[in-house]
């Protein structure tokens, strides 16, 4: 009953590397394919966390991409900011506590990506390929848009 969902909202929040990606894929596939009215009803949302803090001295910036990470650097090299440290997330494990309240959960903070489908037979496709029995098509689609990867190494 979605009358009863306390907050109106279903936040799923993973890692931002591509062990993260898979288990986002995993419970999309799971809300797509069993309560899709979920989704339908715009109550659906994923999380993002940053890829990168950014510190100099006292300022702290977090940063959500590369590009965001590459702008946040310049901003602070022309601000004259000697020590640069940049540290990369690859879990939420790797934040304290008030880090994953600041960046990840907190509503005056966080981005929050509402999940929607607009073509279903799209999304049906997308879904049947990734997780389905069949291997072919799923490594068709792998080799087609393996330029597009984020790489984890």
């Amino acid at each position: 009953d979605y009358a009863k969902l306390r907050y109106h909202k279903i936040v799923i929040m993973t890692d931002a590397d591509v062990d993260g990606e898979h288990i986002r894929t995993l419970l999309l596939t799971f809300f797509y394919r069993h309560l899709p009215d979920v989704i339908n009803k715009g109550h659906l949302y994923i999380a993002q966390p940053p890829l990168f803090k950014i510190q100099s001295g006292k300022t702290i910036k977090y940063a959500y991409s590369d590009k965001e990470k590459d702008e946040s650097v310049a901003s602070l090299a022309r601000e004259s900011k000697v020590n640069i440290n940049i540290q990369r997330y690859k879990g939420l494990g790797e934040m304290n506590p008030e880090q994953l309240w600041e960046t990840t959960m907190n509503p005056k903070n966080r981005v929050l990506k509402q999940v929607m489908v607009s073509d279903s037979q799209e999304a049906n496709y997308v879904f049947s390929m990734l997780m389905g029995d069949e291997v072919p098509p799923r490594k068709k689609f792998i080799v087609t848009h393996a330029k597009m990867a984020n790489l984890d190494l």
